[in-house]
């Protein structure tokens, strides 16, 4: 498929119907917009942006503060790039370019030019595209990027190869106002994440607006996804919900031994210190429900919902997590630099607390998976972040792997992407 886009874009004629893309338009109607120019061929006349400063006082801060940074013996971390507000990251299954989101309005590509694992130049992806809070990025298995914005799901058939310009390939999956109902936009848990499954759908977290939603929203949410995980074809076409009972996933991944969907699940403010728990979870077969808003988090009721029953067949979390550590970003590990011990099991970022009388979180996770593919007792990997005194020095978002099997992790507070490679004791 890949190589088809490829001649495709070449000879400026798009010859797979498995992209999403516009019907033909009459001479009259022109594109106008800048996707439209995209999704049609056309230069929009956008200049080059100019590459981030990857060297210099900012720099040398953030490698100070890494030398902080706890890890067990014969791991290492460095500072792999330096990128503004670096969220989810998606890595480039043929160069490995690491194309990164950001809950602003940019999406950054970061390139290792001559492969020593630092990264050489770092700048903006597709300035001419007006992205809205493009957090959530991810690849199919032939190379098709996609970004999960507030409001909007678009495709980059060929961001591996075509993103040193300003202009590259650009068409629709939903588009504005069709991913959520546009009365349900909000400025809280926005950040959508996703997922291409081994059924070649494409998976979109939908995290709902409120700490509890009320209770004349939830009949809109179900229907929706809103509170859920959604599926859909890689079109855009045949949407489902997939999962519900999920407060706001920021993190999901497909267990590639068992095809499960495992997510990540931030869980109710407000509760105290040391409850709810986050979670972990996992999805066996499409309909589960995840108990959320009825549970707060584990088995801990809502005050909103105390009094309602329970839904029959609520799936508990696989693991419980540090309340308040915020959960986001995680990532089975099938490298193959690390030891034995980490090899099939979930790294995951806790961007740490917000809200909490002692600040906790700000590290990276490791949660080992049994023989029966469930979950055993998460375990801290990476951590010092956070400071004695409860500052923070950086706020792990996300854990993706480079094509050698070391871990990248981003940082929207530093502006930074970490790696952690292993080097033996």
């Amino acid at each position: 498929m890949k190589s088809i886009w490829l001649v495709a874009v070449s000879s400026v004629a798009f010859a797979s119907t498995s992209f999403a893309q516009p019907a033909a338009q009459p001479a009259a109607q022109q594109p106008t917009s800048n996707l439209e120019k995209l999704s049609a061929f056309q230069s929009t006349g956008t200049a080059e942006p100019r590459p981030i400063p990857q060297e210099g006082r900012r720099a040398d801060a953030i490698r100070r503060n890494v030398e902080r940074i706890k890890l067990p013996p014969g791991f290492k971390i460095d500072l792999y790039a330096i990128v503004p507000d670096a969220r989810h990251m998606a890595v480039g299954p043929s160069t490995g370019v690491v194309f990164t989101g950001t809950r602003k309005n940019n999406v950054y590509v970061v390139t290792d030019r001559d492969k020593d694992r630092i990264a050489d130049e770092v700048k903006q992806f597709a300035p001419s595209v007006a992205f809205k809070i493009p957090n959530g990025v991810c690849f199919s298995r032939d190379g098709i990027l996609y970004v999960a914005e507030q409001n909007r799901v678009l495709q980059f058939p060929a961001a591996e190869f075509f993103y040193e310009g300003p202009d590259v390939a650009a068409f629709v999956v939903a588009k504005q106002g069709d991913l959520i109902p546009p009365t349900e936009e909000s400025y809280n848990h926005t950040a959508r994440v996703c997922r291409i499954g081994a059924d070649n759908k494409l998976y979109v977290a939908l995290g709902q607006p409120y700490n509890v939603p009320p209770k004349d929203k939830m009949d809109l949410y179900r229907r929706t996804g809103i509170g859920g995980i959604v599926r859909m074809d890689q079109d855009g076409k045949s949407r489902e919900v997939y999962a519900t009972g999920i407060r706001n996933s920021v993190g999901m991944d497909f267990n590639p031994t068992d095809r499960t969907l495992w997510f990540t699940d931030n869980q109710v403010d407000g509760m105290g210190d040391d409850q709810p728990p986050g979670e972990i979870n996992r999805i066996t077969e499409m309909g589960q429900d995840f108990g959320f808003p009825y549970y707060g988090g584990g088995t801990v009721r809502t005050v909103e919902y105390k009094d309602d029953a329970v839904p029959d067949g609520v799936v508990p979390p696989q693991a419980e997590m540090d309340a308040h550590a915020a959960d986001l970003g995680m990532m089975f590990y099938t490298g193959n630099m690390f030891p034995q011990s980490y090899q099939g099991g979930i790294f995951s970022a806790q961007h740490g607390s917000w809200n909490r009388t002692t600040p906790i979180g700000a590290r990276v996770m490791f949660t080992p998976i049994k023989e029966d593919g469930t979950a055993d007792k998460p375990q801290v990997f990476a951590e010092g972040w956070l400071t004695e005194n409860g500052e923070y020095l950086g706020r792990p978002v996300d854990v993706a792997t480079l094509p050698d099997g070391s871990l990248l992790v981003s940082d929207d507070a530093a502006g930074a992407i970490y790696r952690i490679s292993y080097e033996g004791r």
